[in-house]
């Protein structure tokens, strides 16, 4: 069975052909990566699949009723509804069907019908058959793996959240939503680490139908067994990983270029003889030869690295040993209500030469830390020391310091004013800017190609120490490995914020993590860290396990213990009278304990409605009022959970009498 066809599509917008002769069959299962330069069509052929655009030439066939899951980046929900709901409205004809079942069940008490009973059970099936009863699990996992507590998201509304944490509510919503096709365009942006990690093993686990749109080179090689790739002017499937598919191409690549390089010495071996005899005595040969030539089919330049970054980092003066030095470092950012800390206690030395990975949770600090580091934000506590003759280049993530007013070309022609126009032009050039395009605005520009000036601009000047936050966002897979390239060949020090495993296992010598509040130091290679990191999730697991079984064997004893006491207030024995007294008194205490958990969960939903309201921080009074709430909150959950203990303990021991009756 064939999902989707696509039989030699080609596309054009007035004039302009966006691509040509694309051909692709997804079949039930197959995990297809998408990679290409930025503008070369991929997220063209997103619309052709959707059907929102017709191609101009070739075709689309889809699967009858064929379901796209897709994410919706318009799609705006009210400020005041909870994450849980937003994530479980991908499933909004199963939940429809479960508030159905629900009126059923209530009609089914009043009317007996054998109509009614069917449609009930026609409706419970197919409820089932769709997984309605996995479909609050399914959602409180992805949820969990976007790093959002189910519990707290089921009360956290989306107004409250970032712009980072609204997009992965939407790709979360995006997994969660029942489909035939997964269409996912840049899954991994703005995520970090841990939850890539999560997202590629979701995906690889899964026996979803996927099409996935990345330039993350180590997430695609996780999940992909098919690679459309798009380059001149059209697109070139292969089968394979994403690691399979660069020496293949590479491979076809080699072949064009010996079968182009053979064909163009025929050439010049044909024209050499034409010139030299078109006058002479072997006059009929030659133009025989020229009539050959002329009618010979031309074989195309092969599609190599034109157009890719022509990237190359100077380091300039040296620098001394010791780059960048913090001794007793507390990092924080200002607040209404005073400063809020977010790494503390940070001793690092930069040395010359290395590359440092900085890692961590988004929102963890990282940027903040570069900005104290480089002296941009005073530190809370503690020194910073840059280095006498340290010079930095620092590329930053927001690409905030762009000239956005200025065109392309005036960007780099007010750093070097002292250039010619062939001079400018030349330098954009090997950034893939041309013609009259460099007369763009940068304001108006995509962020693949702002990303593109960022980096013209940071060449400009030779810089001993660089920093990079996030420098692969928005470059495409070319473009991140002339990056690579260049960063491997550069002499000074990088400090390097990226969720880009694939950079970061090729050139990082050791890693920063920020964990917990803390900056953790590891010397040594980001794979020899992802190693441990892997080790000590496992230790974490075990412990987590072995914590588990601690409790069961706890609620063993306590209702071992509740049987005991059971059978002495019966003075050990079980008369039919004794047994009646002994479950109405379970039942009770069921019922107390089952009015104990709801009472608890009452308050602990109106404590975390009152913590979530943005006003309650406004004031001094306040945030006193929120601390004491949030003190109030820990123990009321800490209640809950004992409370959730009793009434497993009661509800197995009423269990366990009733059978004995």
């Amino acid at each position: 069975m064939t999902l989707l066809s696509i039989g030699n599509a080609g596309v054009d917008f007035g004039a302009t052909e966006i691509f040509r002769d694309v051909t692709l069959t997804v079949a039930p299962g197959d995990r297809w990566a998408v990679v290409g330069r930025n503008g070369t069509g991929k997220s063209t052929l997103v619309r052709l699949i959707t059907g929102e655009l017709p191609p101009t030439r070739g075709t689309v066939a889809r699967m009858p009723g064929l379901r796209v899951a897709i994410m919706d980046q318009h799609r705006r929900f009210p400020e005041d509804m909870p994450l849980w709901d937003i994530v479980a409205d991908g499933f909004v004809d199963l939940r429809r069907l479960e508030h159905a079942l629900a009126e059923q069940a209530k009609q089914l008490e009043h009317d007996h019908s054998e109509a009614a009973m069917a449609r009930y059970g026609r409706d419970l099936e197919r409820f089932e058959r769709e997984g309605g009863y996995q479909m609050a699990a399914r959602v409180d996992a992805i949820l969990m793996g976007m790093g959002f507590d189910p519990a707290r998201a089921r009360a956290t509304t989306i107004g409250t959240l970032s712009g980072g944490e609204r997009g992965r509510v939407a790709l979360a919503r995006q997994l969660a939503t029942p489909a035939d096709l997964l269409v996912l365009d840049e899954p991994t942006n703005h995520l970090d680490l841990e939850t890539t990690s999560w997202l590629e093993q979701y995906l690889a686990t899964s026996d979803r139908t996927l099409l996935c749109i990345s330039h993350d080179r180590a997430f695609l090689n996780a999940i992909a067994d098919h690679v459309l790739h798009f380059e001149g002017g059209s697109a070139f499937f292969y089968t394979g990983s994403y690691a399979s598919f660069v020496q293949q191409r590479d491979e076809r690549r080699l072949t064009q270029q010996r079968q182009f390089d053979k064909q163009q010495k025929v050439i010049a071996a044909e024209s050499d003889y034409i010139a030299r005899n078109i006058a002479g005595q072997n006059t009929a040969q030659a133009k025989g030869r020229r009539k050959r030539l002329e009618r010979m089919p031309r074989l195309s330049a092969p599609i190599g690295e034109s157009g890719v970054m022509a990237l190359r980092l100077e380091a300039g003066v040296r620098s001394g040993d010791r780059v960048i030095e913090a001794e007793g470092v507390t990092v924080g950012v200002p607040t209404a209500h005073g400063p809020r800390t977010l790494v503390e206690d940070v001793r690092v030395v930069l040395e010359r030469g290395e590359v440092v990975a900085l890692v961590g949770p988004n929102g963890a600090g990282k940027s903040t830390l570069i900005k104290t580091l480089l002296g941009e934000m005073p530190p809370l506590q503690g020194t910073v020391k840059v280095g006498p003759s340290t010079t930095v280049a620092y590329y930053r993530q927001e690409l905030a310091h762009l000239p956005l007013e200025h065109t392309i070309y005036e960007a780099i022609a007010t750093q070097r004013p002292l250039w010619e126009r062939r001079q400018v032009q030349g330098h954009l050039g090997r950034f893939g800017f041309s013609g009259d395009e460099v007369q763009r605005t940068v304001g108006t520009l995509s962020g693949g190609e702002r990303a593109r000036v960022a980096m013209a601009l940071l060449t400009l000047s030779t810089n001993n120490l660089l920093i990079l936050d996030e420098p692969t966002n928005h470059l495409d897979v070319e473009s991140i490995e002339a990056l690579e390239d260049a960063l491997g060949e550069y002499e000074g020090s990088v400090l390097l914020v990226s969720h880009d495993r694939a950079v970061l296992r090729g050139l990082a010598t050791q890693v920063w993590e920020v964990r917990g509040g803390r900056l953790h130091l590891f010397p040594g290679t980001f794979v020899e860290w992802e190693e441990m990191r892997a080790e000590r999730q496992v230790q974490e697991e075990q412990r987590a396990r072995a914590d588990a079984q601690r409790e069961a064997d706890r609620q063993a004893k306590d209702r071992e213990a509740q049987r005991a006491r059971a059978s002495a207030a019966s003075g050990g024995a079980a008369p039919t009278g004794d047994l009646r007294k002994q479950i109405r008194a379970a039942e009770k205490a069921l019922a107390d304990a089952e009015l104990r958990v709801a009472t608890l969960e009452d308050a602990i939903a109106a404590l975390t409605a009152q913590l979530d309201d943005t006003t309650l921080y406004d004031t001094p009074a306040g945030v006193q009022k929120a601390t004491q709430l949030g003190r109030q909150l820990d123990d009321e959950r800490e209640a809950l959970d004992e409370a959730m203990h009793a009434w497993s303990v009661a509800e197995e021991l009423l269990q366990e009498l009733k059978v004995a009756r």
